[in-house]
């Protein structure tokens, strides 16, 4: 039951970040106030030398659905800063091999093969609406794959090659049960977009609230109602415990003036995906302060990874937007892949990466201070993809930013 709810998360979080790709922390962007405090956060020069490791990235880029090219300018990126202060993989420098996937399981899997016929030593996966037809060939040819975020029941449940470095559960079971908790509520009122995973999803689902002792209930809502008065009017009528938005910024938005429009005032929590710079511009204030979100970093914060990664886009990329979360998952994730290979020695084949990935001890999640990982398979075993437990959440402020960040639901991953 978790893998199938896993794996319909996966396929919604797809979704859901192709149909509204904001997900931003507004911050000024800025690395460090001078030359010297960003050469410090950069750390000191460590050169990669000699013959280049072939590392691939595979995202949409700018598919049909949404432009997500800046996945690519980011791990172009970070790379550069990992062979100049990181020493590259054992000491060589990382290669990129890039291939947009544009959200068609066909090109998926051209970019899939492309990675075998390249040599690739191990893939990183963005974003994608076709994630399993990128992860299925990779995995047939025992190449590991490493993202931020599984994309399905196939991916999550490999527990040879996979490394999904986010806990799948956490936005949509986790963090609404400790809101819940938190307000002494009893139940969770959940505004969903409609989507054909969403029903399955939270039918799935449901028994780990009930578990909890927290009721559910979902309101499903089309995407693209402009005018969601009528549905968020069963809200306030009856007793909705907490609410929690769970789409994109778009349908946030709708969602959150329908909540305004017939007075609602109680505990109110949401996926990242609802709060961008567009959602603090069509919602007041007001209305957004005191709400919980998840983050998949703490941006915008005085966080001493967060100020590196931003050092990191300041000096290798170009108009890098650090505020945006899908820049700093991909800066995540291919900082944790060259964590987890710290030490490597002897031949870089993938069937050695794959083993000093899985003998890796816990680790700091980079970028992401408070969150760990260790992908021995036992995070969840029922998920063995899965590489963490727990996640950030934050409350907002008057203008809709971020306060503090509290990691939940970490514990230590067993041997």
């Amino acid at each position: 039951m978790r893998l199938a709810a896993l794996g319909a998360l996966g396929a919604l979080a797809g979704s859901l970040f192709l149909a509204g790709c904001g997900d931003s922390d507004d911050n000024d962007g800025g690395a460090a106030g001078d030359t010297g405090a960003t050469a410090e956060l950069l750390g000191p020069v460590a050169q990669a030398k000699g013959a280049p490791v072939k590392i691939g990235i595979v995202s949409d880029g700018q598919g049909p659905a949404a432009d997500l090219s800046y996945e690519f300018t980011t791990a172009e990126a970070t790379v550069k800063y990992l062979n100049e202060h990181g020493s590259g993989i054992a000491g060589r420098p990382i290669e990129l091999v890039q291939c947009e996937a544009l959200a068609d399981p066909g090109k998926a899997a051209d970019c899939a093969n492309r990675m075998i016929e390249e040599n690739v030593t191990a893939v990183v996966v963005g974003s994608s609406g076709a994630g399993e037809q990128i992860w299925a060939p990779l995995h047939d040819a025992h190449i590991p794959v490493m993202s931020y975020t599984a994309n399905g029941a196939g991916s999550l449940a490999d527990g040879e090659s996979t490394f999904a470095l986010s806990d799948q559960f956490f936005p949509l079971v986790t963090m609404p049960i400790k809101v819940a908790k938190d307000e002494g509520a009893k139940k969770v009122t959940v505004i969903a977009i409609d989507l054909p995973v969403t029903t399955g999803l939270y039918q799935l689902t449901r028994p780990q609230f009930e578990k909890e002792g927290i009721a559910l209930d979902v309101i499903l809502v089309p995407p693209g109602t402009a005018d969601m008065t009528p549905q968020m009017q069963r809200v306030v009528g009856g007793d909705p415990g907490i609410v929690q938005v769970v789409g994109s910024d778009a349908f946030c938005i709708s969602a959150f003036n329908g909540l305004r429009a017939v007075g609602y005032d109680g505990p109110l929590a949401a996926i990242a995906h609802c709060i961008t710079d567009a959602t603090r511009e069509a919602v007041p204030g007001d209305f957004l302060e005191g709400m919980t979100v998840t983050a998949t970093a703490p941006l915008g914060s005085d966080d001493p990874g967060i100020r590196r990664f931003e050092a990191v886009m300041k000096t290798y990329g170009k108009d890098i937007d650090t505020t945006e979360a899908g820049v700093a998952g991909i800066y995540l994730t291919i900082s944790a892949l060259h964590s987890a290979l710290e030490g490597i020695t002897g031949d870089l084949t993938p069937a050695a990466v794959i083993a000093k990935i899985k003998a890796m001890p816990e680790k700091d999640l980079p970028g992401a201070t408070g969150l760990r990982f260790r992908c021995n398979g036992k995070a969840y075993p029922a998920s063995p993809a899965e590489c963490s437990r727990g996640g950030l959440i934050t409350t907002l402020d008057a203008k809709g930013q971020p306060t503090t960040y509290e990691a939940v639901g970490v514990t230590p991953i067993e041997d």
